[in-house]
């Protein structure tokens, strides 16, 4: 099993739009890069997608070959892979961690989530994501605090992962 993405931090962006990774971050992204060794600097493509999308979605090499295999798996010529394709490659911009264990996020990206002095990472599987710290806890912190709140106190999430009764 790949190794995952875990935890959330803040970290500020230069006028350059370097910003560091968080360095446990860092050794997922070497772990799911097949061609990374010592010395070279891991691959990575981060997914900016349509204008709904209020992040960057940073996905390491081994997970975003895992989307294009299914995405490929589709029927060529189907509306449905023209737009996956379209919002997965076409949207999308392949890059490296610097030498310097930073991201370089090019102006286009920075505009589209409204970037300026700070970022915000999160943790999201075989992904992490990238936001503007305040858009995030007005939408995604509030709806995950809004869900909670409407669940019984004695509520356990983890009781989610029995449910349907898969095995």
């Amino acid at each position: 099993m790949a190794r995952r993405f875990r935890g959330e931090s803040r970290h500020k962006v230069d006028s350059k739009g370097r910003v560091s990774i968080p360095a446990l971050f860092r050794r997922v992204l070497q772990a799911g890069d097949p061609d990374w060794t010592e010395g070279l600097r891991p691959q990575m493509v981060i997914v900016y997608g349509d204008h709904r999308r209020k992040f960057l979605e940073c996905y390491t090499i081994e997970a975003i070959n895992e989307v294009d295999e299914k995405i490929d798996a589709m029927p060529r010529g189907s509306i449905e892979r023209r737009m996956l394709e379209r919002l997965m490659h076409g949207q999308s911009y392949p890059t490296e961690v610097d030498e310097d264990g930073r991201l370089v996020l090019p102006q286009k990206l920075r505009e589209k989530i409204g970037l300026e002095k700070e970022a915000f990472f999160i943790a999201s599987g075989d992904t992490f994501q990238v936001w503007k710290p305040e858009t995030y806890e007005a939408e995604e912190l509030a709806r995950t605090e809004a869900w909670l709140d409407d669940l019984p106190d004695d509520f356990d999430p983890l009781s989610l992962l029995d449910a349907g009764g898969r095995e």
